[in-house]
């Protein structure tokens, strides 16, 4: 059994929480280990809706606390990380028979100004049927309204907060399981599994950021809360875009509910979210037809010409651990989050996480620490707010510049490519592409967009281990891959780690 050593914190789970946690406190003079049972952010961190938002529909559910705290970190993530969480407009096509106007416009003011907006524009009403935005939809829909929120990659949150947390000193171990703990001398004893065998640890704090297996960590961990987590499954699909213009639209069905069609990938558009209670194993976790039905019918409620069932490319399921405020209506059930402490008598502590959402990630980490804060006197003050992400640290936080002088700089370069690295990378582009002077300097070509280089890149770099670990989280580029170029890619990736060149 491999001894991996001593820890002031440990803490399970590779999600945005985990890793927002781990990065905090490696930032604040901890000592971190962090274990991932499969790929960082392979759960629910990377099955979102990819936005970066107050959550408008909250209000209606009166969480104007939410809703203020998830606004101001909007502007924080904004800048900490301009690369991957950017600007969009979201218009919302009026249909009295959900909600009278007067009603969306007192949301929309709210909207404004709980958090104290500062970088985005304000909301305003939209004539449909003379804005552009209104083009595609049905002409039944003629009067809107837009406002602003942000879209992120939420999987690429997740890493370069591991990536931060690594180089402040913290020790990542992704396919990591842990599979027991007990208290022992005033510690924490940790048992751990990996493909490589079983190893131990110890910490002095345990930390249990989870998400769906919270209970499952809990058990592992010989302890118990009287909160829980209320599983609901969230469902998206991708097809290609089928608008013109970069905006997203927020659509009111039929029962009240809120779908999201937004932009994807460049020319592709993500469609969703489903809310339905779950109660299966959360690794195996896939859309039903019903959902698949839903989200169209919403769609072609609105659009003149939105998806049919074969125009489906892709589909995305997550579940999503909410914190059980005892709400009958799922999609009425807190988006919140709640800790636990467990600490007894003088016992190593526990720190339990229910819930949460990826917009407050970086507001939950500090707070989680500042709640470990009594068992680590010598612990330094808070540091995340303000602090940019890696690649985050543009001039000016202006991101259309940065691609500019990024492919002014390598002209050689097709403008779609550097688009995707700026967007992936932000600098640290500059480091992907150091010493290339022309396209065959990127190596092997497997498909549109994808070159060896930035497959090494991501093995050296990013933690990726697998060919899925690549082209699913670390990037899109599975979106973009024939079937042939997906198994190239996959016999040449696991053929080069087994040879230990990448």
């Amino acid at each position: 059994m491999t001894e991996l050593g001593d820890f002031d914190l440990a803490v399970v789970g590779g999600g945005v929480n985990g890793a927002g946690i781990a990065r905090d406190a490696a930032g604040r003079g901890l000592s971190v280990l962090l274990v991932e049972k499969d790929d960082f952010a392979q759960g629910t961190s990377s099955r979102s809706s990819k936005l970066v938002h107050g959550g408008l529909r909250y209000l209606e559910y009166y969480e104007f606390r939410l809703v203020r705290a998830a606004l101001i970190e909007r502007e924080v993530l904004m800048q900490a990380a301009p690369h991957i969480v950017r600007p969009m407009r979201f218009v919302l096509p009026h249909s009295p028979e959900q909600r009278p106007a007067w009603l969306i416009r007192l949301g929309l003011f709210l909207y404004d100004h709980l958090g104290g907006r500062e970088l985005l524009p304000p909301s305003r009403a939209l004539d449909l049927r003379r804005a552009q935005e209104g083009a595609p939809l049905r002409d039944e829909f003629g009067r809107g309204f837009v406002y602003s929120d942000c879209q992120v990659d939420d999987a690429r949150l997740v890493i370069l907060n591991v990536l931060d947390a690594s180089t402040l000193g913290a020790r990542p171990l992704a396919r990591t399981e842990l599979i027991g703990a007990r208290r022992d001398a005033g510690v924490w004893s940790l048992a751990l599994r990996s493909g490589g065998g079983e190893s131990s640890a110890r910490a002095r704090a345990l930390v249990n950021a989870s998400g769906p297996w919270v209970e499952t960590v809990l058990r592992a961990a010989g302890a118990n809360s009287a909160k829980r987590v209320r599983l609901v499954k969230g469902s998206h699909l991708i097809t290609r875009k089928f608008w013109e213009g970069e905006q997203a639209y927020l659509l009111q069905n039929v029962d009240k509910r809120v779908v999201f069609v937004s932009p994807y990938e460049g020319d592709f558009a993500l469609i969703g979210t489903t809310d339905i209670p779950f109660a299966g194993s959360p690794e195996e976790v896939a859309i039903e037809e019903a959902e698949i039905d839903y989200l169209l019918r919403a769609v072609s409620r609105y659009f003149s010409s939105g998806p049919a069932r074969s125009d489906v490319l892709h589909t995305v399921s997550g579940v999503r651990p909410l914190f059980d405020d005892g709400a009958e209506n799922a999609s009425a059930v807190t988006r919140d989050y709640a800790f636990d402490l467990d600490a007894a008598d003088g016992a190593a502590p526990l720190l339990t996480i229910f819930g949460g959402k990826i917009t407050t990630y970086r507001r939950l980490a500090e707070q989680a620490l500042d709640q470990l804060q009594r068992f680590f006197p010598s612990m330094k003050p808070a540091w995340t707010n303000g602090a940019a992400l890696p690649g985050g640290a543009l001039e000016g936080l202006d991101f259309p510049v940065f691609v500019r002088a990024l492919g002014s700089r390598r002209p050689w370069l097709p403008a779609p490519i550097a688009l995707d690295y700026a967007r992936r990378y932000g600098a640290r582009a500059e480091e992907l592409l150091s010493g290339a002077t022309a396209l065959k300097d990127l190596g092997r070509r497997f498909g549109e967009r994808l070159y060896e280089r930035e497959a090494r890149f991501l093995a050296s770099q990013e933690f990726a281990v697998t060919a899925d670990d690549v082209l699913e989280r670390r990037t899109k580029h599975a979106l973009r891959l024939t079937p042939y170029e997906r198994r190239t890619f996959v016999e040449w990736f696991d053929g080069a780690r087994l040879k230990g060149v990448v």
